[in-house]
């Protein structure tokens, strides 16, 4: 598996291969499917300081293309995460399988909170920050509805802790570099995009939207065009490591991401097709750089030299 190690910055991975937020649950819940320690690491679902129940159903709906949630970060809070699950993230990351906590919240103090609980009980390897949340203090809006709103945020977050932090960027903006930029300003360590895409459904029985909320996100292999243009476009706004997804399915997909400027990836909503896709897809990858011998770096740099 050195063939496939990342080290890049302050992401350090045994193997480039994530889970996505949201789609893995704790991990524990794959278990009976494969050794989860085996990934490079997983993603957490969205954790909040208290617990939040989430929006009323439907919360998925299939579309063509892929799925629509509106989940609503249904989740027990951060301590109740850390009571259920520490000594099993302790046994992940003691494998070397890095776990990383996913931060949601209402406001800046929010996160602050959830971060100082995460830093106490010291099993997490990373901090993702979910800066598409609205900020109930500011009318709610976004945390990422500009770059100085986002800079605010990632600034007042970087003070509080030392742990490494990834801001996980939403793909509804026009440019995703000023975003970047400003992450970077404020002392992000690593960036990873794209979150959902804002979607629409319509129930033509009940002539009227399917979720409650109205618009919902939507992933899948539909939005991959869109996540390359997103990471390459933040590629030419930083040197920071970046894990992209969006539309994972196949090993090609994961070449793909490597090309336009992504140091790692993580498998979404393919997690709910195939449960083994992560383990399934990470075998094909570490037989490619066996076959060919060669190391996960070179690989990169042959499908990234057009970006030269």
């Amino acid at each position: 598996m050195q063939l496939l190690q990342v080290d890049k910055g302050k992401l350090k991975l045994k193997n480039p291969v994530l889970t996505a937020s949201g789609t893995f649950g704790y991990g524990k819940e794959f278990e009976d499917f494969y050794d989860v320690s085996y990934l490079g690491g997983i993603t957490i679902k969205g954790t909040t300081l208290n617990k939040k129940d989430g929006n009323f159903p439907p919360r998925i709906y299939e579309s063509s293309g892929g799925i629509l949630n509106s989940i609503g970060l249904a989740n027990p809070g951060i301590k109740n995460v850390i009571l259920e699950n520490k000594t099993y993230f302790e046994s992940l990351k003691n494998s070397g399988c890095s776990v990383i906590l996913n931060i949601n919240g209402e406001d800046t103090e929010e996160f602050a909170k959830v971060i100082e609980i995460a830093d106490e009980a010291a099993c997490f390897s990373y901090y993702e920050i979910n800066v598409s949340c609205p900020n109930v203090k500011k009318g709610g809006i976004s945390f990422s509805s500009t770059p100085e709103t986002l800079f605010e945020l990632v600034n007042f977050i970087r003070k509080r802790t030392k742990n490494t932090l990834i801001i996980k960027l939403s793909p509804n903006v026009q440019s995703v570099a000023p975003f970047v930029k400003a992450s970077e300003d404020a002392g992000a360590d690593c960036i990873s995009l794209i979150n959902t895409l804002k979607g629409i459904s319509i129930d033509l029985n009940l002539k009227k939207p399917r979720f409650a909320n109205v618009f919902a996100g939507f992933s899948g292999p539909s939005i991959k065009p869109i996540a390359l243009y997103h990471i390459y476009e933040a590629r030419k706004a930083t040197k920071l490591p970046i894990i992209g997804m969006g539309g994972i399915s196949n090993l090609n997909d994961i070449l793909e991401f490597f090309s336009v400027g992504a140091d790692a990836i993580a498998i979404g909503t393919m997690n709910f097709v195939n449960p083994c896709i992560a383990f399934n897809l990470l075998t094909e990858l570490e037989k490619y750089c066996e076959s060919s011998l060669i190391t996960l770096d070179s690989v990169k740099l042959e499908f990234q030299a057009w970006m030269k």
